[in-house]
């Protein structure tokens, strides 16, 4: 059960069985980076409210999360009414990322026909189940995006520069990550690299997290504003992007943290790969117009108009950084089109962003596409 991935040079993991055999223990991720601290989990309440306000977040781990919150929910109320209302109480959750609804379909399929008395235990080990996918998933993930990153340092001869979005490293999933899986991969390999780690705001979520996972790995990196992606590109200061992805439609269009499109605009105009990496899990094969079908989550507008941050004396503070009174508006996600995307990175290898090239390496696909 240990990670891959490093805190201070110790494995870890985002998500762990406890010992109770009854519950879950993940890593708090309102805390950090300033403070690493787990919380249990053992209830549907408690896993529906980790993912709500972001306890856990990232599309992979918000699957597997919600995959052990329908379990708990099998030891309040087994019966078939339980399951859907426990079903229903997860998927509102957080409604842009598909892997939460996924995993939630697969669960409870699996318990439709399970007597009532065997659906927990059944529950939970389909979760872990989900959690090991995921783990190797993103471990392949890693293996083909890595050699993305080595091809350019072999043509380049010099140190690679990868510009991030948001985090979707391993505190985005169970273990490796999505976007900074390749990123671990080559650096593992002794590829000489550089992340930029733009800070996605209004969470912070890059300057938080992602320098967090990168500093524990030791992992060369610099936060940048978000704004500064498009004048890094124009300097040449960036070989490639690689984001994540919350859903992912059947034609290759990648919804993913707010300011994504507008990164991809820039790489595209600057001539630098952008490429999405993602699990078969976040690809929506119901959908084929990202723009138009993908439900956007709108948050707290809180998240705009106040910041949390450490005092110089240790102590911690909220203060506001919006004109009091201003409206506020807090998309969480964005839709970046195929056609200004490289290449979709999943588990079975690095795809051409449109319907036929995810076919290519989903070709089980075909009959329902």
């Amino acid at each position: 059960m240990l990670g891959r991935m490093k805190i201070d040079g110790r494995p870890t993991r985002t998500i762990v069985p406890d010992a109770d055999g009854i519950s879950v223990r993940v890593i708090d991720q309102t805390r950090l980076p300033f403070a690493l601290e787990e919380r249990r989990l053992s209830t549907l309440a408690e896993a529906a409210e980790a993912i709500r306000i972001m306890i856990v977040r990232g599309a992979p781990l918000i699957g597997v999360t919600a995959a052990y919150g329908l379990a708990f929910a099998m030891r309040e109320d087994a019966s078939n009414d339980g399951l859907d209302r426990a079903v229903a109480t997860l998927a509102a959750a957080r409604p842009t990322a598909v892997n939460l609804r996924w995993a939630l379909d697969r669960v409870a399929g699996n318990l439709r026909q399970t007597a009532s008395r065997e659906r927990f235990e059944r529950a939970f080990a389909e979760a872990g189940r989900i959690a090991e996918e995921d783990v190797a998933s993103c471990h392949a993930i890693g293996s083909h995006g890595g050699r993305l990153i080595a091809d350019l340092a072999r043509e380049r001869g010099r140190r690679i520069n990868v510009l991030t979005h948001c985090n979707a490293g391993w505190l985005a999933a169970v273990d490796w990550g999505t976007a900074l899986a390749p990123v671990y991969a080559a650096y593992e390999d002794g590829i000489d690299l550089h992340v930029w780690v733009d800070e996605t705001r209004p969470r912070s979520q890059g300057a938080a997290l992602t320098a967090f996972e990168l500093n524990g790995h030791g992992v060369p990196h610099t936060v940048v504003a978000d704004n500064a992606g498009g004048h890094l590109m124009q300097h040449g200061e960036v070989d490639i992007c690689i984001v994540g992805s919350d859903r992912t439609t059947a034609t290759g269009d990648v919804c993913n943290k707010i300011g994504t499109y507008l990164k991809a605009l820039a790489a595209r105009d600057t001539g630098v790969p952008f490429y999405a990496a993602l699990p078969f899990s976040t690809i929506d094969w119901s959908l084929r117009d990202g723009v138009a079908e993908i439900p956007i989550e709108e948050r707290d507008g809180r998240e705009v108009t106040h910041m949390t941050g450490r005092l110089d004396d240790g102590g911690f503070a909220t203060v506001q950084v919006v004109s009091p009174g201003s409206p506020v508006a807090n998309p969480a996600f964005d839709v970046t089109p195929a056609r200004l995307v490289t290449g979709l990175i999943t588990e079975r290898g690095v795809a051409e962003a449109s319907a036929e090239g995810l076919l290519a390496l989903y070709p089980e696909r075909r009959a329902a596409a």
